[in-house]
């Protein structure tokens, strides 16, 4: 009798303590609360079939809407067809509005996903193909907001992560997105011929940086 008596406070004080988690998790704002240690991307990354060539420093986005902790360009070559790959480390996974913001790509983008790896959008934009996704530190790649987002709080909502973000280890969200953006001339060949080598490089591109993802 006891127990019946002391169950009904005892589910109230779990549901308030789980819809406290959910306010917290929709409402804080990661941008605001998330710190992010500095990183500086390495001068060569090894991409198997391609030869490296060079690597540079891109110039900084002209909106100050976005934060980006890093970014370089790497430039790859196989029978004379460059392969250019920009990397932006940054907190916000939108890749959308990315490519509008940064790249000036009008055209919409085809959305794919490859088990195992996650989402990546493909399109041609001035006789360039490219592919384009987030590689997220926990999760699949993403390319939407939606799918970003999606990805995030469903790690967020993880009994572990959720213990470190009580004890102050961790922080509930992890918003960090290593945009990666991948692009072949034309030429003489097809897009679906195109999309065949950017999909390739992407495979073995993110197998890399996944497990390198940068320590927060």
């Amino acid at each position: 009798m006891i127990w019946k008596q002391s169950r009904v406070p005892l589910l109230a004080l779990t549901l308030s303590s789980v819809l406290f988690v959910l306010g917290n998790v929709v409402l804080l704002s990661p941008k605001d609360k998330q710190t992010v240690t500095p990183f500086i991307f390495p001068q060569e990354v090894p991409l198997p079939q391609w030869q490296f060539t060079i690597s540079r420093p891109l110039p900084q986005p002209t909106k100050k809407i976005y934060k980006v902790i890093a970014q370089k360009h790497y430039r790859y070559i196989n029978n004379n067809l460059p392969l250019d790959i920009e990397m932006r480390y940054l907190t916000d996974g939108d890749v959308v509005r990315f490519l509008r913001d940064f790249t000036f790509i009008s055209s919409s983008a085809i959305v794919r996903q490859r088990e195992g790896v996650g989402y990546y959008g493909l399109g041609v934009e001035k006789q360039q193909a490219y592919l384009s996704a987030c590689i997220n530190p926990q999760g699949v790649s993403t390319f939407t907001n939606e799918q970003f987002h999606q990805n995030l709080y469903s790690h967020a909502m993880k009994p572990q992560r959720l213990l470190s973000w009580v004890l102050s280890q961790k922080q509930l969200q992890d918003n960090r997105c290593l945009w990666t953006h991948l692009s072949v001339p034309l030429k003489n060949s097809s897009p679906q011929a195109a999309y065949q080598v950017l999909e390739n490089a992407w495979l073995s591109w993110y197998q890399w940086w996944q497990p390198r993802f940068p320590k927060s």
